[in-house]
């Protein structure tokens, strides 16, 4: 596996310790789950819906990958560092500071998704992962708000664990999101943190 290529000393993934506790709630008792995820904010839940639709359709779980990484970890006797922000907390930052148009153009968006056929995701996957900075600019153009909150902040926080990890330790292999991974190279490279990208695309195609 690309783990035991790079033989890293601690496993780096984009989860929060709350986010992860759900995910795995959600894989051993999702009745308890499902409980735990109407007391959330309407936000959440609508973006987490329209999240496991999706993963349904294609047969995996939204998360899945990071569990991977951790399970790796785990099973070489390797730390984990989680290095996201609060997932909750971001939600409800978001959805209150951002304009009422834009929630609109949220909600229209999400729930035309669901209607979406699984040719058109997987051509649209397609399409994102050859072209993600285009991707990456019309969500800024639609969706100012999503995109500062969820991609621009994140990044900044993320990037910044990165470092102080760095400081730590020689070798780490770290899983995020495609979305992410221009934003923190950017932040990486600005930084001198020498680093090594390794894209979806290209472990699919192994």
């Amino acid at each position: 596996s690309i783990f035991d290529e790079k033989g890293p000393e601690i496993v780096g993934v984009e989860l929060d310790p709350h986010r992860y506790q759900a995910i795995l709630i959600r894989n051993t008792d999702p009745a308890a789950y499902h409980a735990a995820k109407r007391n959330l904010p309407f936000i959440y839940r609508m973006l987490a819906q329209f999240q496991e639709s999706m993963a349904e359709q294609y047969g995996v779980n939204a998360g899945d990958e990071m569990l991977s990484a951790i399970h790796y970890a785990q099973s070489h006797q390797l730390p984990v560092a989680f290095i996201d922000t609060n997932a909750q907390q971001l939600f409800t930052h978001m959805w209150k500071t951002m304009p009422f148009l834009e929630k609109l153009r949220l909600m229209f968006s999400g729930v035309a998704g669901l209607f979406v056929s699984k040719k058109r995701v997987e051509e649209e996957l397609k399409n994102y992962q050859a072209h993600f900075d285009t991707y990456l600019e019309e969500i800024g153009k639609k969706f100012p708000t999503i995109k500062k909150t969820l991609i621009d902040d994140r990044n900044e926080h993320m990037t910044q664990r990165l470092i102080e990890l760095h400081g730590k330790h020689q070798k780490i292999v770290v899983c995020i999101g495609d979305g992410h991974v221009p934003g923190i190279s950017k932040l990486l490279e600005q930084k001198q943190i020498p680093f090594e990208t390794i894209r979806l695309q290209e472990l699919q195609n192994c």
